[in-house]
């Protein structure tokens, strides 16, 4: 049993020290909690528990750390993808949510599977999620002077459970300040994608992640072949054509934990029971 998470990438130019600090420390008692979790549940719930954690804490830019857009709202993505199903859910642009991956994950037995906009608030409420309003004091405060970070702040998890069963879950508050409609990557296959052989969530520029089909792309490398290893370096490679912002986690089905960023520098934490990993 394995799980990997990321916290989105630190932004030197507008994040203290001290809040790097308060991620890591973060990501560290989220980590040690999902795994706890993991023991008793699997892949895909698991997946979708630590990313819910970081949804609720405010140093991350999902749920109650979201972004706000240029038209002074909130819109959040999140997707889930179970290797073992082969199913992907997710909601783009969801509004008022305290939990979109927990609306995602509640999308997959459904036959739409993916919801974006009023759609996918008013799905929300038929499953009993609640109104709940996710900006904070200090979005509100960046968004009146402007200082957006750049808005690599989407938190994710891929978990390898003791069935040998591999999930993963993405969910992002955007990149700030960015057109009413815009979509991310998070609640497409390119942001997230797991299958029976590898499983991976990225974080970065949105429109960069699409272009390159990361997620899948590394996938699909694995799938047919490729380490893990291999597959992370020649998909990031195929970024350099247009130096493009990106990071990513990911698990095997053998166990091997893996992360790559394209520029400096993604928050993460692994932990397979034994080795705590904690790194920016």
């Amino acid at each position: 049993m394995k799980l990997i998470i990321h916290g989105g990438f630190f932004s030197e130019y507008t994040q203290s020290e001290e809040t790097k600090i308060l991620k890591q420390t973060a990501l560290k008692e989220i980590i040690q909690k999902s795994y706890q979790y993991l023991l008793l549940n699997s892949a895909m719930d698991t997946a979708v528990f630590a990313v819910a954690l970081m949804e609720d804490d405010p140093l991350f830019n999902a749920g109650m750390g979201s972004q706000i857009q240029k038209d002074g709202k909130i819109r959040m993505s999140a997707a889930v993808m179970d290797g073992c199903t082969k199913r992907f859910s997710g909601v783009l642009n969801i509004e008022s949510i305290q939990h979109p991956i927990h609306v995602a994950k509640s999308l997959q037995m459904e036959s739409d599977r993916v919801l974006g906009g009023e759609g996918a608030n008013v799905f929300a409420a038929k499953t009993g999620a609640p109104f709940f309003n996710v900006e904070t004091i200090e979005r509100r405060q960046e968004y009146q002077n402007r200082l957006i970070s750049s808005g690599q702040g989407t938190v994710g998890c891929v978990v390898l459970d003791k069935e040998g069963r591999l999930a993963a879950a993405t969910s992002t508050g955007g990149k700030g300040f960015e057109l009413s409609g815009r979509i991310s990557d998070s609640a497409t296959v390119a942001g997230n994608y797991a299958n029976d052989h590898c499983a991976i969530s990225c974080t970065g520029v949105g429109e960069d992640i699409v272009s390159c089909a990361l997620a899948a792309k590394i996938v699909t490398r694995v799938t047919d072949g490729q380490t893990i290893e291999e597959a992370f370096k020649k998909s990031f490679h195929e970024l350099k054509v247009f130096d493009g912002f990106a990071g990513a986690i990911g698990i095997d089905a053998h166990g091997n934990m893996y992360h790559k960023e394209s520029h400096p520098n993604i928050v993460y934490a692994s932990f397979d029971g034994l080795e705590l990993c904690v790194f920016q």
